[in-house]
């Protein structure tokens, strides 16, 4: 995998080519069986060649807020701020996109 599992057992995840970042979503168990999702961005710096990422938690009492929260955001910038633009145009092909389940 990409780093080390140090948070939590990882029980499935799903990664995002996105041009020069790759995104990460995984769900991961507690000890006590209770899980949550982490979001990671991985961005490789040209200086240097090293990975730079950035990491949300996200509990499962916040899933609903999150979710609507973040449709709403992506609508308004699909219908509001840009609704000519063709969002479909960087559409990858499914093997670039990949999960795993254990």
């Amino acid at each position: 995998m990409y780093e080390s599992n140090r948070e939590g057992n990882e029980v499935f995840s799903k990664k995002v080519k996105a041009g020069k970042r790759t995104y990460f979503f995984d769900v991961k168990a507690t000890r006590g069986n209770d899980y949550y999702i982490t979001i990671t961005e991985s961005k490789k710096r040209p200086e240097d060649g090293m990975y730079v990422k950035h990491k949300i938690f996200l509990y499962k009492e916040d899933f609903n807020k999150f979710l609507e929260a973040f449709q709403e955001t992506v609508n308004y910038v699909k219908n509001d701020l840009m609704p000519e633009y063709n969002f479909d145009e960087f559409r990858r092909d499914k093997e670039e996109n990949s999960h795993t389940t254990e």
